[in-house]
């Protein structure tokens, strides 16, 4: 099989349970949304592959892609298991550990420091963009509101995780 099938030279896509829309969708830029991001933190993880927190990484990657089908999927038909709040808690308790061994903020700090640190903040403004798509289709379509909390703590977590990699390097927050 070819990965160019040529269905989409019209700009349209097909969605998980049939049926076509145009690819500047709403529920389209959401899950495109949501891919990209994944695609970044992929990116963050091989800058430091065997370490900081790639066991997480690699099971938040796989939230991803139930997330991205679960919004490719029109009529909340069910193509896999969704992601609940229990995944939301998983990465609660990360951030707790986490921010536990770092000082408390008391000014916007500049993104930035160690090149694995600058990718996590890529990742985490990408998160924020992929949230705000999937709030926009929330409003039109019914969705999992799980998506829209597990988007939010995710993009709280790659904040401090970018904060613990530079603590972790030796590096000081630059405060803006």
């Amino acid at each position: 099989m070819k990965i160019y099938t040529k269905t989409g030279d019209a700009g349209e896509t097909g969605l998980f349970g049939g049926g076509r829309v145009p690819k500047d969708d709403p529920r389209v830029q959401a899950y495109g949304d949501v891919d990209e991001l994944n695609a970044t933190l992929g990116f963050a993880a091989a800058l430091d592959p065997a370490g900081f927190e790639s066991g997480f990484f690699q099971s938040v990657q796989r939230d991803l892609f139930a997330i991205g089908a679960e919004l490719a999927t029109p009529n909340a038909v069910k193509v896999r298991e969704q992601v609940g709040a229990d995944r939301v808690s998983a990465i609660e308790q990360v951030i707790d550990k986490h921010e536990a061994t770092l000082t408390p903020l008391k000014n916007f700090i500049l993104p930035g420091g160690t090149p694995k640190a600058a990718a996590l903040h890529v990742a985490r403004t990408t998160c924020r963009r992929a949230e705000r798509a999937v709030v926009t289709l929330a409003r039109d379509g019914q969705i999992n509101p799980t998506i829209i909390h597990y988007l939010n703590r995710l993009s709280d977590l790659l904040f401090v995780l970018a904060r613990a990699v530079n603590k972790q390097a030796g590096r000081a927050d630059i405060v803006w």
